[in-house]
Parts: C-alpha cells; structure tokens; sequence
C-alpha cells in the first residue's frame, strides 16, 4: 500500500509503527455552527481511508476531535447571550447528526478541547522546562520556534523567510515575544470569555496545543497517520510537529495526508461570494449518500468542484449501483440452490479480477476515482450474466463482493423504506388492472402521469417496482 506523505512529497510504502495496527487522528471542525460540505469532505475520505485500512484486516484506532473553545464559539455565545459550552455542545450533537446522514462512522473516539486541559497544561510546562517555550509578562505562553531545527519541514517553509515575513506584520498584543514566527500555546482571558486556571495566567489553551496533546493521550507519541484538509498544513500541522516533538522527544506522524479544497462552480467557497453550503442545505435537496458519492468520485488531493450538474452525475452513478444490487437480490430470491456453471466459474474469475483492480486502486494512494470505475464494472457484469437460470452460489458471491467493495466506499446499498401517498398508490394499482385486461393505452398513460409526478415504473419478474426520478 502506497500513501501520498505530505512530510516527503512523494508515494511511500505503508509500514504501520506496530504490525497490523494503525494510529490515525484526523483533525475534526471547530463546532460553532452546522458544518458545510468543505468539512465533509475530510470527514468522508478519511472514514474511507479508515474502512479499507478495516478491509484489509487491520485494528484502526480512529481519533476525531471537537474544538469546543475558539473565538468563533465565544462570539456566538456572547451574540445569543449564553454559554460557550452550550454552542459547542449544540453544534457538536448537529455535526453527528450530519456525520450519521453520510455515513461516516463515529471515531474510535472524539475528544473535546474543553476536557483536555490538563494534558495541554502539562505538556506546555514540559516545553517551558526545556526551553521550548517562554512565558511572556502578561502570562502568555509562547511556543519559541526557533528552538526547533526541523521547523517547515512539512510545509517547506523556510524559517528565515518565514521569520522575515512575520516581522513585516504588526499584531496588537503580540509585543512579548521574542520573535515574530512564535506561536500561542496558553493566553490570558478576556471579559466574557471561559478560563482555565494555569501556573502563568487564568486563561485558556491556543489552537494548536489541542490536537498534540489529544494524539498524545489517545494514540501515544507516536502515531501512523495524521490527516486533515489541505489548509491545515500551515500553520496548525506545522505547529502540531513543533511541539509534539520537542515535548515527547520523538518523531510525532509517520505519514501526513492531507486533501485538497472544494470549489463551487469553479469558484473558492465563501460566504461573500453567496456560495457557501452546509450539508444540511445539500440534504434539503440530496440523500446524503450522493454527496459522499460524489466527493469520493475524485482521488482526495485533486482540487474537487461542486456543482448541480456534478450532483446529478453522482446521484445517477449511485443509483446505477443501487439498482444493480437490487437486481441481484431480487434474483437471489428466486434462483435454486446449486454450484456454479462452467460458465460461471469464468464469471467468478472476472469478479476476482475486478476486486484486485478495486484493491489496486485503494492500494495506489487510496484512488477512489478508480476503485468506483471498478464497482461499476462488477455492476456491468452482474447485470449482463445474473439471470434466471444463474446459480445460487453465483448470485450469493456476486452479492457478497459486491457489498464488501461498496462498504469500503461506505455507500449504503439498500434503498430507504419510503411509503407513496394513497393516490399514487392507486394509480399504481390501476395501471397493474389495465395490463391484467390487456388495456395497455390507459396503462401507458398513467404511466406517463407517474412519470411526471417524479415515479419511475419497472415492470421485472417480480412485478412492479418503483423508484423516484
């Protein structure tokens, strides 16, 4: 297995710190409101990343966090007049109703800064002792870059430079440190905002000190992989590599994944521009799933543009392979029991075939693009030889291989329970009347009612089936 490493800039081998184990923190959302569908795509890739890791037989310790304590959330509070732990706590339960509707499965655990505080006091005391940190006259604590040789090495940033660059930016507040390029580990509170007692001020933890000491405590010194949006790699994983290293004395991640940005319509997502959405918006118009379909459509370091064309591309692909599905298990019902055919025996060499291409495809940098071309293959395949007269044992294996790949991917295959209102229950009903008496204009035509009301028929030999346009 091949992974893109952030850290190299080049395809390295995975080779897990312990034998058929991985550790993975994934950078979670600052949760002051619902997230949008930028925050969904690490989410979904990432998921995915886990579920094949699972796939191949691995035991993944998946850490996720919430960044509950952040000026976004205070000034949310402070608008609404309530506590900050009360938006946090509301828009944390809302992501993972929005996780829940992708299908991203909950993490092995999801810490909240606000619960961490005393691992970041104590590793921000470690960095004071070895004089990796300084505490400036109004207690800031200040995380002294300098100290540590390897600094932009994820990045590629020159320090000098970026120490050239800094000292050209005048920041109100900053005057205590010693350079410019230093960053905020511990700062003093502000009226209104929550604190923490610490030996050096009443305040409360800098961003980055957050997700060192959450991969620490859950993972160890050392983790596999640390993932998360593009976006992140400078400042914050940057930052993250500065003080878990100097603090636990050890390389920190063997492997930095790292996914591109979502356009809309060609353009950056922001609110300004009038294109911003929150993946409650998509769900107003989308099931969930096409959206996970969607974004997984593109391998994770391609820059991906979101539009309603794209949309409705993704939305027919995942239905090309729901349909596929049910026809296999609408086949499965009535076949007999039995060893496959000579010929079926061929097919099932196909089927093998197609699965090492999937696993080919995952395997080179966890290419879903492909993978998904070779689920559609299968479905291509399923659709032209499992037919009436297929053995059980050939449907079954189809079935199975089918539904091991597009677990992977995290697509949900089976179609959601939905009840028709009773007047086009009826009308469904007789239109079945008027094929019995051989009246196949009235029967055409409401069809052709139905079909404009959003209901597609399919006659099978099962009888009637209906799905929405």
């Amino acid at each position: 297995m091949k992974i893109f490493n952030t850290l190299s800039r080049r395809k390295e081998e995975f080779v897990p710190l312990e034998p058929g184990k991985v550790r993975m923190y994934v950078c979670g959302p600052t949760v002051y409101n619902l997230i949008h569908i930028g925050n969904a795509r690490p989410m979904i890739v990432f998921d995915t990343v886990r579920r094949y890791f699972e796939y191949k037989g691995y035991e993944v310790n998946y850490v996720s966090n919430f960044t509950d304590v952040d000026d976004k959330i205070i000034n949310k509070a402070n608008e609404e007049g309530v506590d900050a732990a009360e938006i946090s706590a509301r828009y944390i339960a809302e992501c993972k109703k929005d996780m829940e509707g992708l299908n991203v499965r909950p993490a092995t655990t999801h810490p909240q800064a606000t619960q961490e505080i005393p691992g970041m006091l104590e590793m921000i005391g470690t960095l004071i002792d070895n004089g990796h940190a300084y505490v400036a006259a109004d207690g800031t604590v200040y995380f002294r870059t300098a100290s540590f040789r390897d600094y932009g090495k994820l990045s590629h940033k020159n320090l000098d430079e970026l120490q050239s660059g800094f000292r050209e930016i005048k920041v109100t507040g900053e005057e205590g440190k010693e350079d410019p390029s230093d960053f905020v580990l511990w700062k003093p509170k502000k009226e209104g905002e929550p604190y923490w007692e610490s030996a050096w001020c009443k305040g409360r933890p800098g961003w980055h000190i957050e997700c060192s000491v959450m991969a620490k405590r859950y993972l160890g010194d050392q983790i596999d992989i640390h993932a998360g949006g593009e976006d992140l790699i400078f400042p914050h994983h940057e930052n993250e590599i500065a003080q878990s290293e100097c603090a636990n004395g050890k390389p920190f991640a063997t492997y930095w994944m790292h996914n591109a940005f979502l356009n809309i319509d060609n353009r950056k997502m922001s609110k300004s521009l009038g294109n911003f959405f929150t993946v409650r918006d998509i769900s107003e118009k989308y099931d969930l799933q096409v959206l996970r379909f969607f974004m997984l459509s593109a391998h994770y370091r391609s820059p991906l543009n979101f539009s309603a064309e794209l949309m409705e591309a993704a939305k027919n692909g995942l239905e090309r392979i729901i349909t596929g599905m049910d026809r296999l298990r609408d086949a499965a019902k009535t076949v007999q029991a039995g060893e496959p055919t000579a010929a079926e025996a061929e097919q099932i060499a196909q089927v093998r075939e197609l699965v090492e291409k999937f696993e080919a495809a995952m395997d080179d940098d966890f290419n879903t693009a492909d993978a998904i071309a070779a689920v559609f293959e299968l479905i291509r395949l399923s659709n032209t030889t499992a037919e009436a007269g297929s053995s059980k044992a050939y449907i079954s294996y189809l079935l199975e291989t089918l539904q091991k790949l597009c677990d992977v991917l995290g697509i949900i295959t089976e179609c959601k329970a939905e009840v028709l209102d009773e007047e086009i229950e009826e009308m469904i009903a007789r239109r079945q009347q008027a094929r019995k008496e051989k009246n196949f204009a009235l029967a055409d035509e409401i069809r052709g009612k139905l079909l404009d009301m959003g209901i597609i028929l399919e006659d099978t030999r099962e009888g009637v089936k209906w799905r929405r346009a």
